[in-house]
Protein backbone atom coordinates (compact mmCIF):
# COMPACT_ATOMS: atom_id res chain seq x y z
CA UNK A 1 0.00 0.00 0.00
CA UNK A 2 1.05 3.93 -0.95
CA UNK A 3 0.81 6.30 2.02
CA UNK A 4 1.10 9.71 0.26
CA UNK A 5 -0.71 13.12 -0.08
CA UNK A 6 -3.99 10.93 -1.87
CA UNK A 7 -4.06 9.17 1.20
CA UNK A 8 -6.61 9.83 4.14
CA UNK A 9 -5.82 8.16 7.66
CA UNK A 10 -7.72 7.54 10.63
CA UNK A 11 -6.03 7.09 13.89
CA UNK A 12 -7.97 6.38 17.14
CA UNK A 13 -6.39 7.42 20.22
CA UNK A 14 -4.64 9.95 18.65
CA UNK A 15 -4.14 12.20 21.77
CA UNK A 16 -1.19 10.88 23.10
CA UNK A 17 1.40 7.88 22.57
CA UNK A 18 1.68 5.75 20.13
CA UNK A 19 -1.72 7.05 18.49
CA UNK A 20 0.38 10.14 18.41
CA UNK A 21 3.14 8.99 16.79
CA UNK A 22 1.81 7.06 13.93
CA UNK A 23 -0.45 10.07 13.38
CA UNK A 24 2.68 11.84 12.77
CA UNK A 25 4.53 9.18 11.20
CA UNK A 26 1.72 9.22 8.22
CA UNK A 27 1.67 13.05 7.84
CA UNK A 28 5.85 12.94 6.98
CA UNK A 29 3.71 10.78 3.99
CA UNK A 30 1.85 14.05 3.45
CA UNK A 31 -1.10 12.34 4.36
CA UNK A 32 -4.68 13.29 5.61
CA UNK A 33 -4.76 12.20 8.95
CA UNK A 34 -8.05 12.36 10.64
CA UNK A 35 -7.55 12.31 14.51
CA UNK A 36 -9.86 10.74 16.66
CA UNK A 37 -10.16 10.49 20.81
CA UNK A 38 -11.95 12.10 23.51
CA UNK A 39 -9.46 15.20 24.71
CA UNK A 40 -9.95 18.06 22.23
CA UNK A 41 -6.78 19.89 24.08
CA UNK A 42 -4.83 17.07 23.66
CA UNK A 43 -5.74 16.50 20.11
CA UNK A 44 -5.15 20.15 19.19
CA UNK A 45 -1.70 19.55 20.25
CA UNK A 46 -1.40 16.56 17.84
CA UNK A 47 -3.22 18.04 15.34
CA UNK A 48 -0.19 20.89 14.96
CA UNK A 49 2.47 18.07 15.29
CA UNK A 50 0.57 17.00 12.15
CA UNK A 51 0.69 20.00 9.88
CA UNK A 52 4.39 20.69 11.33
CA UNK A 53 5.01 17.17 9.92
CA UNK A 54 3.51 17.92 6.17
CA UNK A 55 0.52 16.24 6.72
CA UNK A 56 -3.20 17.48 7.04
CA UNK A 57 -4.98 17.17 10.33
CA UNK A 58 -8.81 16.79 10.85
CA UNK A 59 -9.83 16.55 14.67
CA UNK A 60 -12.71 14.59 15.61
CA UNK A 61 -13.67 14.38 19.37
CA UNK A 62 -15.42 11.07 20.17
CA UNK A 63 -15.69 8.12 22.41
CA UNK A 64 -15.07 5.17 20.04
CA UNK A 65 -16.23 3.05 22.90
CA UNK A 66 -20.02 4.24 22.29
CA UNK A 67 -21.51 2.58 18.78
CA UNK A 68 -23.14 5.54 17.52
CA UNK A 69 -20.03 8.01 18.09
CA UNK A 70 -18.51 4.84 15.97
CA UNK A 71 -20.88 5.41 13.38
CA UNK A 72 -20.37 9.51 13.48
CA UNK A 73 -16.64 8.96 12.40
CA UNK A 74 -16.76 7.10 9.34
CA UNK A 75 -20.10 9.46 8.41
CA UNK A 76 -17.76 12.50 9.30
CA UNK A 77 -14.40 11.00 6.95
CA UNK A 78 -16.33 9.62 4.15
CA UNK A 79 -18.70 12.65 3.34
CA UNK A 80 -15.67 14.97 4.02
CA UNK A 81 -13.25 12.88 2.09
CA UNK A 82 -15.26 10.04 -0.32
CA UNK A 83 -12.76 7.22 1.21
CA UNK A 84 -10.79 5.65 3.93
CA UNK A 85 -7.14 4.34 2.73
CA UNK A 86 -6.09 3.36 5.84
CA UNK A 87 -8.34 2.56 9.47
CA UNK A 88 -5.68 2.68 12.41
CA UNK A 89 -7.71 0.91 15.17
CA UNK A 90 -5.73 2.10 18.23
CA UNK A 91 -7.78 3.55 21.17
CA UNK A 92 -7.12 1.26 23.97
CA UNK A 93 -7.43 1.43 27.73
CA UNK A 94 -5.80 -1.47 30.31
CA UNK A 95 -6.78 -2.79 33.78
CA UNK A 96 -5.27 -3.62 37.06
CA UNK A 97 -7.25 -6.06 39.22
CA UNK A 98 -7.32 -9.43 39.97
CA UNK A 99 -10.35 -11.75 38.68
CA UNK A 100 -11.93 -11.72 42.12
CA UNK A 101 -11.74 -8.21 41.99
CA UNK A 102 -12.61 -6.96 38.87
CA UNK A 103 -15.78 -5.21 38.61
CA UNK A 104 -18.39 -6.30 36.37
CA UNK A 105 -18.65 -2.96 34.50
CA UNK A 106 -14.76 -2.15 34.25
CA UNK A 107 -14.82 -5.66 32.26
CA UNK A 108 -17.58 -4.38 29.89
CA UNK A 109 -15.47 -1.15 30.10
CA UNK A 110 -12.43 -2.77 28.85
CA UNK A 111 -14.49 -4.86 25.94
CA UNK A 112 -15.83 -1.70 24.91
CA UNK A 113 -13.02 0.64 24.18
CA UNK A 114 -10.43 -2.29 23.07
CA UNK A 115 -12.60 -4.23 21.01
CA UNK A 116 -16.26 -3.16 20.25
CA UNK A 117 -14.66 -0.06 18.78
CA UNK A 118 -12.73 -2.01 16.25
CA UNK A 119 -15.73 -3.99 15.26
CA UNK A 120 -18.14 -0.72 14.86
CA UNK A 121 -15.28 1.06 12.75
CA UNK A 122 -14.17 -1.87 10.40
CA UNK A 123 -17.79 -2.51 9.84
CA UNK A 124 -18.87 0.65 9.14
CA UNK A 125 -15.55 1.77 7.07
CA UNK A 126 -15.42 -1.59 5.23
CA UNK A 127 -18.37 -0.75 2.61
CA UNK A 128 -16.17 2.15 1.81
CA UNK A 129 -13.11 0.15 1.15
CA UNK A 130 -14.76 -2.50 -0.72
CA UNK A 131 -16.60 -0.06 -3.00
CA UNK A 132 -12.83 0.64 -4.00
CA UNK A 133 -10.69 -2.51 -3.23
CA UNK A 134 -8.26 -0.95 -1.49
CA UNK A 135 -7.67 -0.22 2.01
CA UNK A 136 -5.80 -1.35 4.77
CA UNK A 137 -7.14 -1.96 8.95
CA UNK A 138 -4.52 -2.16 11.41
CA UNK A 139 -5.91 -2.96 15.07
CA UNK A 140 -3.16 -2.60 17.97
CA UNK A 141 -3.64 -5.96 20.02
CA UNK A 142 -0.18 -6.46 22.42
CA UNK A 143 1.62 -9.32 23.85
CA UNK A 144 -1.28 -9.67 26.14
CA UNK A 145 -3.53 -10.87 23.16
CA UNK A 146 -1.09 -13.50 22.74
CA UNK A 147 -0.48 -15.30 26.34
CA UNK A 148 -1.64 -14.50 29.82
CA UNK A 149 -0.53 -11.96 31.83
CA UNK A 150 -1.80 -11.88 36.04
CA UNK A 151 -4.15 -8.93 37.22
CA UNK A 152 -5.37 -7.78 34.59
CA UNK A 153 -7.65 -10.34 33.15
CA UNK A 154 -10.00 -8.48 31.68
CA UNK A 155 -7.84 -6.38 29.23
CA UNK A 156 -6.05 -9.91 28.35
CA UNK A 157 -9.45 -11.16 27.43
CA UNK A 158 -10.13 -7.97 25.50
CA UNK A 159 -6.38 -8.21 23.29
CA UNK A 160 -7.25 -12.06 22.60
CA UNK A 161 -10.52 -11.12 21.19
CA UNK A 162 -8.74 -8.45 18.63
CA UNK A 163 -6.90 -10.88 17.58
CA UNK A 164 -9.00 -13.10 16.99
CA UNK A 165 -11.43 -10.76 15.04
CA UNK A 166 -8.72 -9.70 12.36
CA UNK A 167 -7.78 -13.73 12.13
CA UNK A 168 -11.32 -13.68 10.92
CA UNK A 169 -11.94 -10.63 8.90
CA UNK A 170 -8.37 -11.59 7.32
CA UNK A 171 -10.28 -14.34 5.80
CA UNK A 172 -13.36 -12.70 4.59
CA UNK A 173 -10.71 -10.33 2.38
CA UNK A 174 -9.07 -12.98 0.97
CA UNK A 175 -8.94 -12.22 -2.51
CA UNK A 176 -9.44 -8.93 -2.34
CA UNK A 177 -6.91 -6.26 -1.99
CA UNK A 178 -7.74 -4.80 1.50
CA UNK A 179 -5.38 -6.01 4.02
CA UNK A 180 -6.07 -6.60 7.62
CA UNK A 181 -3.19 -6.78 10.07
CA UNK A 182 -2.96 -7.11 13.84
CA UNK A 183 -0.12 -5.95 15.85
CA UNK A 184 0.81 -6.77 19.63
CA UNK A 185 2.92 -4.89 20.90
CA UNK A 186 5.13 -5.40 24.12
CA UNK A 187 5.88 -2.60 26.37
CA UNK A 188 5.68 1.30 24.95
CA UNK A 189 7.12 4.41 27.41
CA UNK A 190 3.80 6.14 27.14
CA UNK A 191 1.48 7.17 29.97
CA UNK A 192 -0.90 4.41 29.18
CA UNK A 193 0.35 2.11 32.15
CA UNK A 194 -0.32 4.47 34.67
CA UNK A 195 -3.41 5.25 32.89
CA UNK A 196 -5.37 1.76 33.64
CA UNK A 197 -8.41 1.41 35.02
CA UNK A 198 -8.50 0.22 38.92
CA UNK A 199 -4.60 1.39 39.34
CA UNK A 200 -1.38 1.29 37.96
CA UNK A 201 -0.42 -1.45 36.12
CA UNK A 202 3.65 0.47 35.44
CA UNK A 203 3.31 0.38 39.32
CA UNK A 204 2.87 -3.12 39.82
CA UNK A 205 5.10 -4.29 37.31
CA UNK A 206 7.59 -1.25 39.04
CA UNK A 207 7.64 -3.16 42.23
CA UNK A 208 7.36 -6.32 41.08
CA UNK A 209 10.47 -6.74 38.51
CA UNK A 210 13.34 -6.37 40.90
CA UNK A 211 11.84 -8.89 43.59
CA UNK A 212 11.15 -11.33 40.81
CA UNK A 213 14.73 -10.94 40.52
CA UNK A 214 14.92 -12.27 43.81
CA UNK A 215 12.60 -14.73 43.72
CA UNK A 216 14.22 -16.42 40.68
CA UNK A 217 17.58 -16.56 42.32
CA UNK A 218 16.03 -17.76 46.24
CA UNK A 219 14.35 -20.81 44.32
CA UNK A 220 16.43 -21.76 41.43
CA UNK A 221 13.76 -20.38 39.06
CA UNK A 222 14.61 -18.60 35.71
CA UNK A 223 14.88 -14.94 35.28
CA UNK A 224 11.15 -14.15 33.48
CA UNK A 225 12.65 -13.12 29.69
CA UNK A 226 11.17 -8.99 29.77
CA UNK A 227 11.50 -7.28 26.54
CA UNK A 228 12.74 -3.83 26.31
CA UNK A 229 10.80 -0.74 26.71
CA UNK A 230 10.25 0.58 23.20
CA UNK A 231 9.11 4.40 22.74
CA UNK A 232 6.11 5.29 20.66
CA UNK A 233 8.09 6.55 17.69
CA UNK A 234 9.83 2.84 17.23
CA UNK A 235 6.42 1.35 17.57
CA UNK A 236 4.92 3.59 15.30
CA UNK A 237 7.86 2.85 11.96
CA UNK A 238 7.73 -0.62 12.44
CA UNK A 239 3.36 -0.66 11.98
CA UNK A 240 3.70 1.92 9.39
CA UNK A 241 6.37 -0.84 7.48
CA UNK A 242 3.76 -3.59 7.67
CA UNK A 243 0.98 -0.97 6.12
CA UNK A 244 3.43 -0.12 3.60
CA UNK A 245 3.80 -4.18 3.10
CA UNK A 246 0.45 -4.53 2.17
CA UNK A 247 -0.39 -8.35 3.13
CA UNK A 248 1.60 -9.24 6.16
CA UNK A 249 1.88 -12.09 9.11
CA UNK A 250 0.92 -10.73 12.36
CA UNK A 251 2.99 -8.03 13.88
CA UNK A 252 5.30 -8.89 16.97
CA UNK A 253 7.15 -4.92 17.59
CA UNK A 254 9.25 -6.37 20.23
CA UNK A 255 12.13 -8.59 19.92
CA UNK A 256 11.17 -12.42 21.37
CA UNK A 257 7.79 -12.15 21.80
CA UNK A 258 7.04 -13.80 18.90
CA UNK A 259 9.13 -16.79 20.04
CA UNK A 260 7.23 -16.33 23.71
CA UNK A 261 3.56 -16.73 21.69
CA UNK A 262 5.03 -19.62 19.74
CA UNK A 263 6.01 -21.36 22.81
CA UNK A 264 2.74 -20.54 24.23
CA UNK A 265 0.79 -22.62 21.21
CA UNK A 266 3.05 -25.12 21.87
CA UNK A 267 3.44 -25.77 25.55
CA UNK A 268 1.59 -23.73 27.79
CA UNK A 269 2.72 -24.76 30.93
CA UNK A 270 6.77 -24.07 29.59
CA UNK A 271 6.07 -20.97 28.80
CA UNK A 272 3.76 -20.23 32.33
CA UNK A 273 7.60 -21.99 33.38
CA UNK A 274 9.67 -19.18 32.48
CA UNK A 275 7.28 -16.29 34.17
CA UNK A 276 6.89 -18.00 37.06
CA UNK A 277 9.42 -15.77 39.46
CA UNK A 278 7.53 -12.67 38.02
CA UNK A 279 3.86 -13.98 38.46
CA UNK A 280 5.14 -15.03 42.08
CA UNK A 281 6.38 -11.23 42.56
CA UNK A 282 3.56 -9.60 40.94
CA UNK A 283 0.83 -11.73 43.05
CA UNK A 284 3.30 -10.23 46.24
CA UNK A 285 2.73 -6.65 45.24
CA UNK A 286 -0.61 -7.06 44.56
CA UNK A 287 -1.66 -8.35 47.59
CA UNK A 288 0.79 -5.89 49.58
CA UNK A 289 -1.16 -2.89 47.68
CA UNK A 290 -4.35 -4.04 48.77
CA UNK A 291 -3.40 -4.64 52.16
CA UNK A 292 -2.11 -0.86 52.29
CA UNK A 293 -4.78 0.58 50.18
Amino acid sequence: MILDSSSVVVVTGASSGLGAALATDCARRGCTVVLVARRADRLAQVAEAVTNAGGTAVSITADVSQESECDRVIREVVGAFGRIDALINNAGRGNMNSIEDTPTEQWRSMFAVNVDSIFWLTAKALPHMRSRNSGSIVAISSVAGRYGHPFNAAYVAAKHAVVGFIAALRTELVGTSINATVVCPAGIITEWADATEGGSIGALYGAAIPRSRTIARESGLSTAPLSRMMTAEECSAIIIDAILAGRTDDVFTHSGTKDIAVQTLQDRCAQEDRFESLWRAMREAYESQRQSG
